[in-house]
């Protein structure tokens, strides 16, 4: 059995106006300023908008815009296109070419080309939603079922006229009692309504427990000329952060998964890791070198403080740090670091509170085993602990621990003395994996250089 995948037109209709925005933009503003619409400008143009359509595509904007709200479109389409700009910025510095370009252009371009693309989608959304409230090209739609499923498909057509849905009410043979009085019949009324034409799409929100039912309701409907579509539940089960894909044309629903895991995704994230360690490596390569004789100097001891975590999969790895302890725990029983640890020397503490420590981890991004942004890695013997009590604790491990992560900028780093304080990491750790993207990636460095290494929470 294979299942089609129904694309809508507009999809199309985004990515070819997002396609011809950028040269248009340019070349109208080359125009304005007299310059010639040389070679240079036309690469800069194309370039431009293949790097936008596909950032565009990778972060999911063609795939699921109906019932996305304009302003979390314009947000991806502002992110994809900052994006586009400093790939081109960076590919324009190793050319040796940028200084062949007017700056005041570029930066006007720079700043019209989203606008337009907003634009764009909103005078398209409003002539929809226009034409609709005419009752123009609307659809009369009627929802089986009772659930919160239900409830929320209702909510996003009210939300989205521009849809072009109108949902007559809600059909169901067994509802609750809490909400019999909100539904117009059962099966037997919803046919008749299909049959005389008084709707042209029912919607079947059941659960999945109700599976006899749905086979029984389809089968009554193949007798009309109603569009069916099925709604599945993802509110009976921890779904809500699920994606769906397709294997030979058949539907899968990935309940504990990531983006990373597709091999383009994860090529990007690591050649993101190897780009940016590199040059922060040679960038803090002196501070290494002061820190490490700091240690030396101050405590015997080695420099580096080696310790196993769990890495990709939850297969051990070796991680380094600066020593900043008179112990180095490895085993079965790890003790965290407290405020006022004895153990903590002087220059240990200082590495710590700023994070400085750490730095040595960037020798395990460039071996692969670690990223620059990821979930924190947790001594094997924490993990083995939490893992019992936290569900879906190890999930954390679908992705590459990282230097910094999602928790760490939101403050929730150092010590985690109660059970809540470790949930709430983990939650944060485990959104990051279920919402990764290039983007956030560069959000969440930039804000680690502002608010990530110092934390009142690090001992």
């Amino acid at each position: 059995m294979k299942i089609r995948s129904m694309e809508s037109s507009f999809v199309w209709l985004h990515r070819i106006m997002d396609f011809l925005i950028p040269p248009f933009m340019l070349y109208i503003i080359t125009l304005s300023y007299e310059l010639e619409w040389v070679s240079r400008y036309q690469y800069a143009a194309i370039l431009s908008s293949l790097l936008v359509i596909s950032i565009n595509q990778f972060n999911g904007l063609y795939h699921s815009w109906r019932g996305r709200s304009l302003f979390q479109g314009s947000l991806i389409l502002i992110k994809s296109w900052l994006l586009t700009l400093t790939l081109l910025i960076m590919l324009a510095f190793i050319l040796k070419v940028s200084e062949q370009y007017s700056r005041l252009v570029l930066s006007i371009w720079f700043l019209t080309t989203p606008a337009l693309f907003i634009i764009y989608r909103i005078t398209l959304r409003k002539i929809l939603a226009s034409l609709y409230k005419k009752g123009l090209f609307t659809k009369k739609a009627a929802i089986y079922g009772t659930g919160s499923c239900s409830e929320q498909l209702k909510k996003i057509f009210q939300r989205n006229t521009w849809l072009g849905y109108r949902i007559i009410g809600f059909f169901d043979d067994s509802p609750e009692d809490d909400v019999s009085n909100k539904i117009i019949g059962g099966t037997n009324e919803l046919l008749k309504l299909a049959k005389s034409g008084a709707i042209q799409t029912v919607y079947i929100a059941l659960q999945l427990d109700r599976g006899n039912e749905i086979k029984q309701l389809l089968n009554t409907l193949s007798d009309t000329t109603v569009t069916v579509k099925y709604i599945p539940d993802f509110f009976s089960f921890d779904l809500l952060h699920a994606s769906m894909t397709t294997i030979g044309g058949m539907p899968v629903i990935n309940i504990f998964d990531t983006p990373l895991n597709g091999p383009a995704k994860a090529f990007i994230k690591r050649l993101e890791d190897i780009l940016f360690t590199s040059l922060i490596l040679f960038l803090i390569s002196p501070v290494l070198l002061l820190i490490s004789l700091g240690i030396k100097i101050s405590s015997p001891g080695p420099i580096i403080f080696k310790q196993k975590r769990y890495g990709l999969n939850g297969k051990d790895i070796t991680i380094y740090k600066f020593r900043s302890m008179t112990t180095q725990d490895n085993g079965k029983v790890i003790k965290q670091a407290k405020k006022n640890d004895a153990r903590i020397t002087k220059l240990g503490a200082f590495l710590r509170k700023t994070s400085l420590d750490e730095l040595p981890q960037f020798i395990n991004v460039l071996q692969g085993n670690m990223s620059i942004v990821g979930p924190r890695p947790h001594a094997v013997a924490h993990n083995e602990e939490y893992r019992k009590l936290i569900p879906a604790y190890m999930q954390r491990h679908l992705v590459k621990p990282g230097i910094t992560g999602w928790a760490q900028i939101n403050g929730w780093r150092g010590e985690t003395d109660t059970l809540e304080k470790m949930e709430k990491r983990v939650g944060f750790d485990l959104y990051y994996i279920n919402h990764w993207s290039l983007w956030m990636d560069f959000k969440i460095i930039i804000l680690t250089i502002f608010k990530g290494f110092i934390n009142k929470n690090a001992y």
